[in-house]
């Protein structure tokens, strides 16, 4: 597990504090060998007609095969039309950004998923912790000890990469959340436990709360495109491998062009927020340090940037993606995000253009 500590950046402040912090990190859920955060299938658990929708199956796909729709919502939005045409691009066929014949054939060839489960609850998943009284204002979270999500539904969103909306309106806005439920969600498969050594932060659980494996392809080159809204992911062969939807900047903080490395990782960070480095920060703002959490205000990963002060990360608020501005630097659904801190490594080149 590589282990690196994080810079700064205009408005997002971020250091980590690994050696520095008492608190214990986030353990992994296992009791007696048993991988206690699996969601086991429930019986009768195909798919209905009014969930399994052609656009949620195939954003299902997209998300497994690393060309990320943003949130799973059966949508057919921008976002989703970026990644086909990029499953396209990876497959030879024209960029239309359309669900064809050809495309459906690609997409789903092995594919034997349907877009949709029901699922059991896990009684360790439904534990938590969650933080039902968590503030959305950065400046307001100092007194918190874990910036965790605020309620199941939230985590069960994260989980099965969607939102607390959709979770709604696959099983109706009275249903019972708890360990042993059964509750419907996106295909997003389960994920081992990975064995990482000196995990003292915990991230081999945040990867299997997020439903994303560990062993991932090694990315050479990433491209960010400040037009598009994209990070694209090449290999060694300069063969695309991935696609994940971001927010680079805005006209405050705007996306430094240019080309850049990658310095290292930060798992699980804490955050320094320093108001006088944002420029919409409220002028009676105190310089605080936050601590880890999906959460937070860079969500579960950090990853350094060559040029001072910039970073790619998380997000607290996924369904924000490439629909927002942000502070200069580029960020991503916390589950993208992670499953890219699992491609790259110390010198990747990434390159930021218009």
């Amino acid at each position: 597990m590589k282990r690196f500590l994080p810079l700064c950046l205009p408005a997002l402040v971020l250091i980590s504090a690994c050696g520095s912090r008492d608190e214990p990190a986030p353990q992994p859920s296992k009791v007696g060998g048993a991988d206690t955060l699996a969601f086991a299938d429930a019986p009768g658990g195909g798919e209905t007609e009014s969930a399994d929708s052609l656009i949620m199956r195939a954003q299902v796909v997209l998300d497994r095969l690393g060309f990320s729709p943003g949130v799973i919502d059966g949508k057919e939005g921008q976002l989703y039309k970026l990644a086909l045409g990029a499953l396209q691009e990876s497959r030879g066929l024209p960029a239309t950004g359309q669900l064809d014949a050809a495309t459906q054939q690609a997409l789903f060839k092995g594919q034997g998923t349907t877009a949709t489960r029901l699922v059991v609850i896990p009684a360790a998943f439904a534990r938590g912790p969650f933080v039902r009284d968590l503030p959305h204002r950065t400046a307001d979270l100092a007194r918190f000890d874990h910036l965790g999500y605020r309620s199941m539904t939230e985590a069960l969103a994260e989980r099965f990469h969607t939102t607390p909306d959709t979770l709604m309106t696959l099983n109706g806005p009275n249903t019972a959340l708890a360990g042993g439920r059964t509750i419907r969600v996106p295909g997003v498969a389960n994920v081992p436990l990975a064995t990482i050594d000196g995990d003292e932060r915990g991230w081999a659980d945040t990867l299997q709360r997020l439903g994303v494996a560990a062993d991932q392809p090694e990315a050479e080159r990433i491209v960010v495109s400040k037009s598009q809204g994209t990070l694209r992911v090449y290999d060694k062969a300069d063969k695309l491998i991935a696609q994940f939807p971001v927010t680079t900047g805005s006209a405050h903080d705007p996306l430094p062009i240019g080309n850049w490395t990658i310095k290292g990782e930060s798992r699980n960070p804490d955050y320094q927020y320093d108001p006088d480095l944002f420029w919409d920060a409220n002028k009676n703002d105190k310089a605080k340090r936050l601590a880890p959490g999906p959460n937070g205000p860079v969500g579960v990963v950090w990853i350094d940037l060559s040029k001072d002060h910039y970073g790619i990360h998380g997000t607290p608020e996924p369904q924000n993606i490439g629909r927002t501005e942000s502070h200069g630097c580029v960020r991503l659904t916390n589950w993208d995000a992670a499953r890219l801190a699992q491609m790259v490594h110390t010198g990747t080149e990434v390159v930021f253009q218009a």
